[in-house]
Order: C-alpha cells, then structure tokens, then sequence
C-alpha cells in the first residue's frame, strides 16, 4: 500500500506539536499544566505564554493525534479482529511500562484502551454520517462530564491546582531519586488517570477515534476533495473554534485562575473547540499540500510522523533525562521553557531522517509490527526493517 504523505506530514505535525504543552509537563510541577498560577502568583510573560498556548495547541495536538490514530483503526479493519486486537493489546502494554517507569503523562496506554473499545464501533458502522455523528456525540457526552463536575466540585482550592511548599518539595524529590519511590508514584498517577479515562477523557477519545476513522472512510484524510474545500474548512473551523475558547481563556485570566470555575467549568470551551481546529489545522495542510510538498522541512516532519511511537518515547526518554537527571526540574518558567521544544524537535527530525535512510520503519514501530504479528500468528511478507 502506497504511504499518505500528507497524513505523515499531519501526524508529524501532531507529534511534534504535543510536545509545546508536555514541555511544561516535563519541567514544571503536575499543577502547571493546566494552571499557570500553580504557585499562587503569575507574571505577565507567564499569562501570556499560557493564553497563546492555550489558544492555539492545548488540547489540540492531542485531539488531532486522537483523530489519526482513528484513521489507522480505519486502515486497519482489512488486517482483520486478531491483528487489531493484539496491536492495541501491545501497545497498551507499552503505555503502561511508559507510565510506570519513564513517564506520568503517558498516553498511549488510553489510547489503546480506548481503540479496543472503538475499533469494533468503527467496524460496524453502517456509514460515514452515523459513524461521525456518533464520534461527535460521544465527545460532547465527554463534555457534559466535565461541566458536570465542576458544577459538583467544591470551592476549596485543591492541592492538586495549587500545591504547597511540602507537595513540590516531594514531587521534585521523588523524579529526581527514582527507583522505587516514583514507580509508586507514577502508580498512583496512572490509577487517577484511568479513573479520569473511564469517567470523563474516555468519550472524547472515543469520539475523536470515530470522527477520524470517519473521514478516513469518506476518503477526506485520502485528500480526495478539492483544494479549495480543505482551505475554506480550514479556515472557518479554526476560526470556530478560536471564537469559543476566546471568551473562556479572558475569563481565566479576569478570575485568577480562581479553583472553583477554571478547574472544571471554564476547561470545557477549549475541549469544545479542540475538535473544530484539529480538523481545521489538517485541513488547512492538506488544502496547501502542493505548496508545501516541496519543502525539505516538511518531508522531514513527514518522516517523524512516519516513526511517530519511537519519537514520542524519544521525547520522553530526552525531557525526562534533561529535567530529572540533570538538576533543571523546576528551574525555568513557562515562557522560558519553549527555549528547550525547537532543540527536541531537532532530535526528532535528524533521529527520523537519518533512519528512514537506512529502514522502512522506527525501531519501535518495527519491533511493535513483528511482535503483532507473532501474537496474531500472521506471517509478514517482508521482515526486514
């Protein structure tokens, strides 16, 4: 089957753009993530770098992520039950070790739980419509899960939204030492995310997974419309959903980041607006596809989206050694921490360019595919990487 570069280039764009919001992840405490008054105050540059963030990736690059690996579920449905099964099974394996023992901000692990939940959705949905208009209502179920929460929540201010000194001094001191004591931790964080996974996260990712598997179907992730429809899609459905995060990211910062309304409540516009630009920002790459094909950068981003497992856990295995290993955690603010992002990046592209010279496939992606395999007791016509 010959390869979508456009949807490499897309999923490479996605890879490499998750990475803007986990460098926060990375170098800050786990409050900062979504709460950039995490230590009680905030500076001008710090508000503004959420704010643009927020306006223009969180959630976003996650949501596109989720959108393509619907798509793969798509493509996927000719290997048949046993090969998707133990592919997700795999990778559910994988995510877990990568939660368990490198990183809390693992995502791998929900999305395969969820793609083994979805893939037979996608299987035996009777169209295109039902299946996206399920995928869409799954998300907004997801939605109304949230605002429920905050409507339930209390008012006291969480720990978890602002920490104390004795909570950061024990976060840093358990990534740097390691070993036993962040393995118990990062357990106890990844028992909360599959709580948030089965209560509220899961149906967005399940309704993303089916809004993509849908598009794959209806050939607009094949790029078989015109380039006039994907650019004027682009633009508007960017330009939706800028409009509905606007108003909730000016409320935030006019609250303070008050607990009682940005925990929960004022959370839901951006969820409500990742899916319009998610797929408007692929629109938009594939209605410029010939203007930009061209380009070098862009063919080596398509690499990176080619091997886009083996860069995810590459990235985690450079932040988590540069933050953890060599003294930075909590050193650099929000702002001064995309200085590290374009220095990543680079490791990516280089990593992906320099081994898609020599094999067909990542490392991971390689030994993930043989190992389907094996489990499905399939037989692969070329072995070789």
């Amino acid at each position: 089957m010959e390869r979508n570069v456009t949807l490499d280039f897309v999923r490479g764009v996605a890879i490499l753009g998750i990475l803007l919001l986990n460098i926060t992840a990375f170098g800050l405490p786990k409050a900062a993530y979504l709460n950039p008054a995490w230590y009680g105050d905030i500076t001008r540059r710090d508000a503004w770098t959420w704010a643009i963030l927020d306006l223009l990736v969180q959630v976003k690059f996650l949501t596109l992520f989720a959108l393509l690996f619907g798509a793969g579920l798509q493509m996927l449905l000719a290997r048949g039950k046993r090969w998707i099964q133990s592919r997700l099974s795999l990778l559910a394996i994988l995510g877990f070790c990568h939660a368990l023992f490198l990183w809390d901000g693992d995502i791998l692990l929900a999305y395969a739980l969820v793609g083994l939940v979805c893939w037979r959705m996608v299987r035996d949905a009777q169209n295109v419509k039902s299946l996206f208009n399920t995928g869409a209502l799954l998300y907004l179920m997801g939605v109304g899960v949230l605002l429920l929460l905050g409507m339930i929540s209390g008012t006291a201010t969480n720990r978890s939204w602002v920490p104390d000194a004795a909570n950061l001094q024990y976060e840093q001191f358990w990534k740097f030492t390691g070993g036993v004591e962040a393995i118990s931790n990062r357990a106890d964080m990844l028992s909360d995310n599959l709580l948030a996974l089965g209560a509220q996260y899961g149906w967005q990712l399940a309704g993303m997974m089916l809004m993509g598997a849908a598009l794959m179907r209806s050939g607009w992730l094949k790029g078989q419309f015109s380039l006039r429809h994907y650019r004027q899609t682009g633009a508007l459905l960017v330009a939706i959903g800028m409009l509905i995060n606007l108003p909730a990211i000016v409320a935030q910062w006019r609250l303070g980041w008050d607990y009682r309304w940005c925990a929960f409540l004022l959370q839901a516009p951006r969820e409500l607006s990742a899916p319009f630009q998610t797929i408007g920002y692929a629109a938009l790459a594939y209605g410029f596809w010939p203007q930009i094909c061209g380009s070098r950068l862009v063919g080596a981003i398509a690499c990176v989206g080619r091997m886009a497992l083996s860069n995810y856990l590459l990235q985690s295995l450079v932040c988590t050694t540069l933050f953890y290993r060599f003294d930075l955690f909590m050193k650099f603010d929000r702002f001064s921490l995309l200085a590290f992002v374009p220095a990543v990046w680079l490791v990516n592209v280089l990593f992906s360019v320099i081994w898609l010279r020599y094999w067909r496939q990542g490392p991971v992606e390689w030994v993930w595919r043989q190992l389907t395999a094996h489990a499905a007791g399939a037989t692969l016509s070329r072995t070789s990487r």
